[in-house]
């Protein structure tokens, strides 16, 4: 059992505190940075967004898109996935400025693969209804692509909840441009959901700053494991059709790209902004997809398990395969620790700050379904500015 506690340990501790460190690490000693080679202009994008029953964020979502600053061509893909709301008497407004695809519900992996089918440009741009882009996402995204040895271009989903802790010389800014986006997309008619505030926002945008933390550092020596879903890029040429029941086609398409031999790197410059989920519940929930996504894609590409197939095999084991061990280590650990906390006070001590540990997060899953309960039970005027009064059906665009 000691043997089993130390094993356990080392696993949870290397997952989350050895290999960002490790990381950190290699990209200031060894980093591969993208090449910026002059631009002779700027590229045709094809932007690709697959909506379902989004009638009352669609409009506004797409004026987003048509004011980006972009030089090049630009073409609008907008598929609705089997929409029985009014998103089809929408997109009929936008018939001359974009591309409408109207498809049986199957799916957004369906959806994605029948908007590519329609793209027309080399760089496709990968967007959710829900988040809004800066002014110049569409320049950031597609700069990287100047280096011929990038295939996909992640950018920086900034939550409302994340200016805390950032850097002194940019964190007003970088809260006020998400406050400032967010603001203008109510104005301009967004849903009226959005401004529900989080009543997990300090955890997550805590855990969502240490996860991009990551991801630049993977980026810097290599490649990101997957892109954001709310803001990603890659060439056409290496898009290959989804397989209907995929769930995470942000991590999938960009490891088709690395194990095609291209990188896919993160450019915190090309933003895009939303809001954190309203309450544990949707955040657990957003959780479970992610971790049921990171299984299947092991199916879907076995090819990601083998060293001399995967350019990023250790960095993929580490960081993806690492997150899916925890669990199991976790139970292993408070199991062997409960067996021989009496051996010693370094046990002992261990078993008590884990039972701590455990007794606060129910503690705190207890408040925040106590929070929910009582909104619904509150008349509907109140109830809309009860912190947890939020739709579920926010599932979130974070896959870490």
């Amino acid at each position: 059992m000691v043997s089993l506690f130390w094993i356990s340990c080392a696993i949870v501790a290397y997952v989350y505190v050895g290999y960002p460190a490790l990381m950190m690490a290699w990209a200031r000693l060894r980093p591969r940075p993208v090449l910026d080679t002059p631009a002779s202009g700027a590229p045709a994008v094809s932007i690709v967004i697959a909506a379902r029953n989004e009638g009352q964020r669609l409009a506004n979502r797409i004026d987003n898109l048509l004011r980006l600053e972009h030089g090049g061509d630009r073409q609008i893909v907008v598929v609705s996935d089997g929409s029985t709301d009014d998103t089809l008497d929408v997109l009929a407004r936008y018939r001359a400025a974009i591309d409408i695809v109207t498809v049986e519900a199957g799916g957004k992996a369906a959806a994605l693969n029948a908007g590519v089918s329609r793209a027309k440009h080399e760089i496709i741009v990968f967007a959710d209804v829900r988040q809004v882009f800066a002014a110049d996402a569409l320049v950031e995204l597609t700069a990287p692509f100047r280096d011929a040895r990038v295939g996909a271009v992640t950018g920086e989903l900034l939550l409302d909840c994340e200016s805390p802790g950032r850097r002194p010389d940019d964190r007003r800014t970088r809260s006020d441009r998400v406050g400032q986006a967010l603001r203008a997309e109510r104005r301009a008619g967004g849903d009226r959901r959005r401004t529900v505030e989080s009543t997990i926002a300090d955890g997550v945008g805590l855990y969502w700053r240490y996860e991009k933390q990551i991801r630049r550092c993977e980026s810097a020596v290599g490649s990101t494991l997957g892109a954001t879903g709310a803001i990603y890029a890659m060439r056409r040429s290496l898009w290959a059709p989804l397989p209907a029941e995929t769930i995470l086609d942000d991590v999938l398409a960009p490891m088709r790209a690395v194990l095609a031999g291209y990188r896919t790197v993160f450019n915190q410059k090309a933003r895009a902004f939303d809001r954190a989920a309203p309450d544990a519940n949707t955040e657990t929930t957003r959780k479970v997809r992610t971790l049921a996504g990171n299984f299947q894609i092991l199916r879907l590409e076995p090819r990601l398990l083998l060293p001399w197939t995967n350019p990023v095999w250790f960095q993929y084991v580490s960081h993806k395969l690492g997150r899916l061990v925890v669990p199991y280590a976790m139970l292993a650990l408070i199991a062997s620790n409960m067996v021989i906390a009496d051996r010693s006070l370094v046990y002992a001590a261990a078993l008590v700050s884990q039972c701590v540990f455990y007794v606060l997060a129910a503690y705190g899953a207890w408040l925040d379904r106590r929070g929910r309960i009582a909104a619904s039970r509150m008349p509907p005027a109140f109830a809309a500015a009860w912190p947890t009064a939020a739709s579920s059906d926010r599932r979130g665009a974070l896959n870490a």
